[in-house]
Order: C-alpha cells, then sequence, then structure tokens
C-alpha cells in the first residue's frame, strides 16, 4: 500500500516601502502591474492579459483573458480578506493553500514585511498554486519601489527574444547583470544546478538563459543561441515552415506558452512562439 505523502508548507518573505494597508492595497489591486509578463509565467501566456484578485471572501483569483469583461481562468477562491492584515486562497486547479500576511517591520512604519505560505495538502498535486511563494518576493518588492515612476499596466514584451545557452548559466547572468547592465527579473539562484529559466530584460525584450545542450564531452554546444519569435498566429506559422521546407526539430507544444521549433536553410535552430495579448 502506497503512503500518502504528507503535508508540506513553502514560505517566503519580501519587505516593502509601504505601510501595510497600502502594501495589502498595492498587491491585491495591482496585481496585474506586478506579476510579470513573460512565456512561463501563466497558465496560458497566449490568452493572459495579466492577473486579478477580486476583493472580499469568495473573490476570484484570476488569470484575465477578456479585458472587456476582467474574466479568464478562476485560479483561486479567497477564504481570509483582511485588508492590511492577511490574506489567504485555495485553489481552484490544485490542492494548494496560499496565506499572506502583511505585518508592520521593525523598520518602520512606512516599511512592511509581507509573508508568504503556500501548503500542498496531504496526498495532494502542486500545479502552479506555490508559485506565488516564489515569485511575489522577486517581483512585487520590486513594483512598490518603482510604481511611482512606470504607468499602472502590464508591460508589453517585444516580439522578438533570444535564448542563450551558456554552461554556467546562473554565473553568466550574474556577469551579465553586474558588468553590461541588464536587468535580473527575478532573484538569481544560488548555483547553476539550481534553476530551470533565467530570463533577464533589456528594455520590453527578453534575453533567456539556459544550460548547454547534449553531453559537454562531444564538443560545443548546439544550438548555442536560439532566436525565439513571437507570432499572431502559431498553427498557420507551423504549416507555412513545413511548406516551405523548415526541418521541424520540435512540433507544436505547450508549457503555459505554445511553441515549436524548427532549423532554417543553414541548420540555424528557431523557436516560434504564439504571441499574447501584451506582445507589440
Amino acid at each position: 500500500m502506497t503512503t500518502p505523502r504528507a503535508a508540506r508548507t513553502v514560505t517566503s518573505s519580501v519587505e516593502v516601502a509601504a505601510d501595510p494597508a497600502t502594501a495589502f492595497s498595492i498587491f491585491t489591486e495591482e496585481v496585474g502591474c506586478w506579476w510579470q509578463q513573460g512565456p512561463i509565467n501563466f497558465h496560458d501566456s497566449s490568452r493572459a492579459h495579466g492577473k486579478r484578485i477580486e476583493p472580499g471572501i469568495g473573490g476570484r483569483v484570476l488569470e484575465v483573458y477578456d479585458l472587456a469583461t476582467g474574466e479568464g481562468l478562476e485560479l483561486a477562491r479567497i477564504t481570509v480578506w483582511e485588508p492590511g492584515i492577511r490574506l489567504a486562497w485555495t485553489s481552484s486547479l490544485d490542492d494548494v493553500d496560499v496565506d499572506i500576511r502583511f505585518a508592520p517591520s521593525e523598520g518602520g512604519a512606512a516599511r512592511t514585511v509581507v509573508q508568504v505560505a503556500a501548503t500542498v495538502r496531504a496526498g495532494g498535486a502542486d500545479r502552479g498554486g506555490t508559485a506565488w511563494v516564489r515569485m511575489t518576493p522577486q517581483w512585487f518588492g520590486r513594483w512598490v519601489d518603482r510604481r511611482d515612476r512606470v504607468p499602472h499596466e502590464p508591460e508589453h514584451l517585444a516580439r522578438l527574444a533570444v535564448a542563450v545557452h551558456y554552461a554556467k548559466p546562473v554565473t553568466a547572468a550574474r556577469w551579465l547583470h553586474e558588468v553590461f547592465g541588464l536587468v535580473c527579473t527575478g532573484d538569481l539562484p544560488a548555483t547553476d544546478a539550481d534553476f530551470a529559466w533565467i530570463d533577464l530584460r533589456i528594455g520590453n525584450a527578453l534575453l533567456i538563459l539556459f544550460p548547454p545542450e547534449g553531453d559537454p564531452d562531444d564538443g560545443p554546444a548546439t544550438p548555442t543561441h536560439v532566436p525565439w519569435v513571437f507570432v499572431d498566429d502559431l498553427d498557420a506559422h507551423f504549416a507555412r515552415a513545413q511548406a516551405g521546407g523548415a526541418t521541424i526539430v520540435q512540433d507544436i507544444w505547450q508549457h503555459g506558452f505554445r511553441a515549436y521549433e524548427a532549423e532554417d536553410l543553414e541548420g540555424h535552430r528557431w523557436t516560434f512562439v504564439q504571441a499574447g495579448p501584451n506582445v507589440r
């Protein structure tokens, strides 16, 4: 007999330059701004304009697909709504309960420690519900620091991104940030072995860092640089590439974003991605 996995809880925290009541309001009312746009930051990035949190117990946490109505994919239902103190919800997509607390910081009245805890219930599954623990410290504090200087709207992504394969991606990302001034979208992992995806920003364009493909003992990794092009109709683009003789490396797949990979006439690899509504 298989023993069900025990419940587990993951936590994080971030200190922000706002009093608890203001921090609560920014967190809930401006989540569409501070939750960053990116290919893997939504369940369906080809449709998502951003996120929205409805106020009050029973309110929904939504991934917004229709700007006119504010409707989309229900991510969770709110179970606790105490402005300036506590916010909690139960996931609608997996077995995760999220609890967020806003406590005055010892650093001053105008500062708040935001504590995030996500519990995967015993025997339950995590299909992204714990992402708030990882993303809140990386994105919420940055938004609070810059929100008075920028428009309060989701950031639009460019049509072109570049994926670069490094033997030591975390080391490379840190160097690119410190030496070339590229902007990290979040906190970097501690080691090169402890990461899956690293985004750097150049304006509204993305530089995506990956480890090398293949066995390093076999020589230089292939590929080393892969353009990512966001297109309006991925299925039509895929059909055109096939008809034109492109070598399809990987058929259309979906992991938050929909994409396929192909090689051009000289064997260079390209990734084509379904553009979301905020890609310009």
